[in-house]
């Protein structure tokens, strides 16, 4: 009896996915990393895990439409959520989970998610983490001031504006920047701008301000329009001569960006350098799109990554679609990128709902196997559904597009 078309094809995924662990494997081996452990926290919660057979892709529809936005979503929170709903944790790795579990609650209706995130923030009584400064250890505030705004009490936000306050006290170290890496940009400004969105207080934005030009003065290149990861990177370069520019670094300051807008008054005269860089950022990522409709590890040397990276590519999923959803961005340029990195990911999703392809925790682009995932790649996925769900909202003939 010959095998149906839909076995074949299953057997022709399995097989791919075993030549990628055999390929992980051998990289690990030569680099001395393995992409197969779990990823921990330091405080023991599972951050990311790989398993060697991660099982079938998913059959969800790709179609930019409120119904199969809403199915591809509710799928990967739900597998996602079962994993951690019993694990709180303060790191920045959950905070950007946690914020797309808020996101998906609010765009999905469903009240689950955030009663996990609500959960996690009684857990620590409102409290960031240990280390006051730096910016990992801040990025939880982010939902505690979206649980604020929904029901305003003080205690929500009494940590927050202690540590804050203290911060401002101290002066910059010129040798020592408060954001040295360009993830710092999506893990602190949003807290300190949507701090000052709550109680109305400019000295927020200030800091803000102050700190991501002094950031962005030492990682920002002026000509690619693309941050390097901090400065021990700007003088690295991939094999083909071009500088090295991580996917997921610069998803993290493009999301970042989108955050501080998100909160920042339409009318401040600070908010057109937040909109120029997003721009920039935007019309550099555009060309380096996959015929996939994703990004891989690499932004400037694609042909030396040739799988791609779900976390990163999600960030900028997600800051195109916020960019055009406000205006920002021309929906009839980045409309179409919108919906091929969405394609792109929905294709990643596994049957249990696992979401593949996201490198794990590091500071540059690295090694990874299909299987691969982690919550905060998880997190950048919602956020960028529930971005793409509300353009489609308000476009119903998008879904005809594909």
């Amino acid at each position: 009896m010959k095998p149906t078309r839909f076995k074949m094809r299953i057997t022709e995924e399995r097989l791919s996915i075993l030549r990628r662990v055999l390929l992980g494997c051998l990289l690990c081996a030569t680099s001395g990393h393995c992409a197969l452990a779990q990823q921990r926290t330091p405080t023991g919660e599972l951050v990311g895990d790989a398993p060697v057979d991660p099982g079938p892709l998913a059959s969800i529809s790709a179609k930019v439409s409120p119904k199969s936005v809403a199915a591809a979503m509710r799928k990967v929170a739900d597998w996602q959520n079962a994993r951690i709903s019993t694990s709180p944790s303060q790191d920045w790795t959950y905070a950007t989970l946690y914020l797309g579990l808020l996101s998906t609650s609010r765009t999905l209706k469903n009240p689950r998610y955030e009663a996990t995130v609500q959960d996690v923030a009684e857990h620590f009584e409102w409290k960031l983490g240990p280390r006051k400064t730096h910016a990992d250890d801040q990025a939880i505030g982010q939902s505690y001031l979206w649980l604020y705004a929904e029901k305003p009490d003080e205690k929500r936000i009494a940590a927050i504006r202690s540590e804050f306050d203290e911060d401002l006290q101290i002066p910059d170290d010129p040798k020592h920047p408060v954001w040295w890496w360009c993830d710092a940009l999506f893990m602190a400004p949003p807290v300190w701008a949507r701090l000052a969105e709550e109680t109305h207080e400019s000295k927020y934005l200030d800091y803000i301000d102050r700190e991501w030009h002094i950031s962005s003065g030492l990682l920002w290149d002026s000509h690619e329009h693309l941050f390097s990861r901090d400065a021990t990177f700007l003088n690295s370069h991939e094999k083909n001569g071009r500088k090295v520019f991580w996917s997921r670094g610069n998803g993290w300051v493009m999301g970042g960006l989108v955050q501080v807008l998100e909160h920042l008054p339409a009318s401040d005269p600070r908010r057109p350098f937040y909109v120029n860089k997003l721009r920039e950022m935007a019309s550099a990522v555009k060309q380096l799109q996959g015929e996939d409709g994703l990004w891989r590890p690499g932004l400037a040397d694609a042909a030396s990554y040739p799988y791609p990276e779900t976390s990163g590519s999600a960030f900028f999923v997600y800051a195109l679609a916020w960019g055009v959803r406000h205006g920002v961005l021309n929906e009839k340029e980045y409309g179409p990128v919108v919906q091929r990195g969405w394609a792109g990911l929905v294709s990643h999703i596994y049957a249990d709902g696992r979401l593949g392809d996201c490198q794990p925790v590091g500071a540059a682009p690295g090694v990874y196997t299909p299987g691969a995932s982690s919550v905060f790649g998880v997190g950048a996925f919602l956020l960028a559904g529930s971005e793409v769900y509300g353009w489609s909202e308000s476009h119903p003939h998008l879904a005809s597009l594909r």
